[in-house]
């Protein structure tokens, strides 16, 4: 399936090159609107995350995402800086279908493996950033894409897989913000490994084409984020050339 995604600084819709703050570009219209053009051309899930609560937790948006977690045709999926179980807590309240925990969830597993327990499968989604070195090694860089944490991707989902975790939204890095294509490889390689993960491919969608590709490796759903926001094609086209849409 085809997920939509919007990033929010300050209310407004933005997107960030490969995570940088500091190059942000912002969009002229709202996120109630994009998200209203979305539901209308056929999307089922939705990705929000809140660039102000992923900086600093207490300045989440929460006015704004209350506005656009309780939606009667959209799965709701929201991230951006949970980093306690009282944050996992305050977005499900709030109304969203499923809370994106990012670098927590490379740091504190053992934490953020009670909450898929405690909370279930279908409510946590692991937002999971990999870099890929010269030997083919995944791992997981924190803190910007700066820090290296030292875990490897495969141990990680290992861990987790036997607390119940589903959802993974899995991207790399150098694909980010790019246009260029994702890593197709990538992600034939992890669904075949790891069938009963319901994979979210994110990074470098730039056209149709991009999409298309994607389809034989076993991904359950596909990222669109600055491929829409910049009219790179529609989400009608995208939603038309991915199978049992």
């Amino acid at each position: 399936m085809m997920i939509p995604a919007i990033d929010l600084i300050d209310g407004e819709v933005v997107r960030l090159f490969q995570g940088d703050y500091q190059q942000k570009t912002n969009y002229q219209y709202t996120a109630k609107e994009r998200q209203n053009l979305y539901a209308k051309a056929g999307a089922t899930v939705m990705h929000f995350v809140d660039l102000d609560g992923a900086k600093d937790s207490t300045k989440r948006q929460l006015a704004l995402l209350e506005t656009l977690v309780k939606h009667d045709t959209m799965i709701i999926q929201v991230g951006g800086g949970v980093r306690c179980k009282e944050d996992v807590q305050q977005l499900l309240n709030l109304g969203a279908d499923r809370v994106v925990i990012g670098s927590l969830a490379i740091k504190e597993p053992d934490l953020v493996r009670t909450w898929i327990t405690e909370f279930g499968g279908e409510k946590i989604v692991l937002a999971l950033d990999v870099k890929i070195d010269a030997l083919g090694n995944k791992t997981l860089p924190t803190h910007g894409w700066i820090k290296d944490s030292g875990v490897n991707l495969e141990t990680l989902l290992d861990d987790y897989i036997t607390a119940g975790l589903n959802h993974v939204l899995c991207t790399d890095i150098s694909k980010d913000g790019t246009l260029t294509g994702s890593n197709v490889g990538m992600y034939q390689e992890l669904c075949q490994q790891y069938p009963s993960i319901k994979w979210q491919a994110s990074g470098g969608i730039g056209s149709l084409d991009d999409i298309k590709a994607l389809i034989p490796t076993g991904v359950d759903g596909v990222i669109l984020g600055r491929s829409l926001l910049e009219g790179k094609f529609t989400l009608e086209e995208a939603i038309a050339c991915w199978p049992n849409a």
